[in-house]
């Protein structure tokens, strides 16, 4: 199958993502998904998929090949529809909170069996961390957090990263207190390939990437901290606070908290790929693909695209993000699609996930 190359690779039995590390914002801005609408989103742990369920198509499928990751997506699932908003970002972890044993409990109720004991497996993590701080990614940046950062910038520093400034107040903290040689040392290290491998990402997503991510995390690190407002940024205050505060990722906010729970009956949760979609003869108007390409060879991102364009309804557009391998649609496809590239220019310095290269639009014609 095209989409399996890296299934043969990566490591597919634990929570490799307990929240999405890619901006639904500038995903939804690239999708516009509207009424009638079947959207194909690559689950993660399914924030996205939730925040594209809440503009209105008539049908989101989440796909993934890692059944745990498909866990995720279905506890999220109960939490809408049995927690209050403010339950729910206690147990997901956004906030602070005593109660989240309890909270999973009366969630799991609502799960299947084999779900509960899959989460009853994780409960004293959930209480310490949330529902979305479990993750293999989210304890990369929690030993970051706990065990690196301390040593560069105390907690006053940090507390004052995040407070409100200007353009010009903010490239000033970072000349003169943020970006010391401490910190352009530490990027090199905690930032390297061997080290986000064995932390990370799994060794195998760096198969196909050339060079080291530490000179690009630096460069993109000061977009967020300087050209971008970083107390507006969830995935930043995820990675120095170990939550999210009052800047909440797309899905998790309070004004499309009760539109979710009311379409839930929309999402659809498979353990398969976009080719076996294809092959039962799903079209869509819209296609999160998350960075899937770049876990890819060219030979298999080349198949796997053209089973997303075998999926695909004439006018579709496909969204994706590039972190360190550069992948756009394989030449031998190019006459089949248009790159939207005034949109990408216009949403790519929006971008909140600043870790991220590039983001990619693509329309069928």
């Amino acid at each position: 199958m095209a989409d399996t190359d890296i299934a043969k690779r990566a490591q597919f039995d634990l929570i490799r993502y307990a929240q999405a590390w890619e901006d639904a914002d500038i995903l939804v801005a690239a999708l516009r998904p509207k009424a009638g609408d079947t959207v194909v989103s690559i689950a993660s742990a399914g924030d996205n998929a939730l925040a594209l369920l809440a503009e209105g198509p008539e049908r989101v499928i989440a796909v993934d090949l890692n059944p745990v990751q498909l866990a995720c997506v279905r506890i999220r699932v109960a939490m809408y529809s049995v927690l209050t908003h403010e339950h729910f970002l206690e147990l997901m972890g956004s906030r602070p909170s005593g109660r989240r044993r309890h909270l999973l409990e009366q969630v799991a109720q609502h799960l299947s069996v084999a779900d509960q004991a899959f989460w009853a497996g994780q409960k004293d993590d959930v209480a310490k961390y949330g529902v979305g701080g479990i993750g293999k990614f989210e304890k990369y940046f929690r030993i970051f957090r706990e065990w690196v950062l301390p040593f560069i910038h105390n907690r006053g520093t940090i507390e004052d990263l995040l407070k409100p400034r200007d353009a010009d107040g903010r490239l000033a903290f970072y000349d003169t207190s943020w970006n010391i040689w401490g910190w352009r040392m530490m990027v090199k290290m905690f930032f390297s390939r061997f080290v986000m491998g064995r932390l990370g990402r799994d060794p195998a997503f760096f198969d196909h990437v050339e060079g080291g991510p530490s000179a690009q995390v630096a460069r993109l690190t000061r977009k967020a901290l300087v050209e971008q407002d970083p107390t507006l940024n969830p995935y930043l205050h995820w990675i120095l606070k170990g939550e999210h505060g009052e800047a909440l990722p797309r899905a998790l906010e309070l004004e499309r908290f009760e539109t979710i729970r009311d379409r839930l009956d929309r999402l659809e949760v498979r353990l398969c790929t976009v080719e076996t979609l294809a092959e039962e003869g799903v079209k869509a108007e819209a296609f999160n693909l998350s960075d899937i390409f770049e876990y890819m060879s060219p030979e298999a991102h080349e198949a796997a695209y053209g089973t997303i364009l075998a999926a695909s309804r004439p006018g579709a557009r496909i969204a994706y993000w590039n972190m360190m391998a550069p992948r756009r649609v394989p030449a031998s496809m190019a006459s089949r699609v248009t790159t939207n590239s005034e949109l990408e220019a216009k949403l790519k310095p929006l971008d909140k996930a600043f870790f991220y290269s590039d983001f990619v639009i693509e329309d069928v014609k």
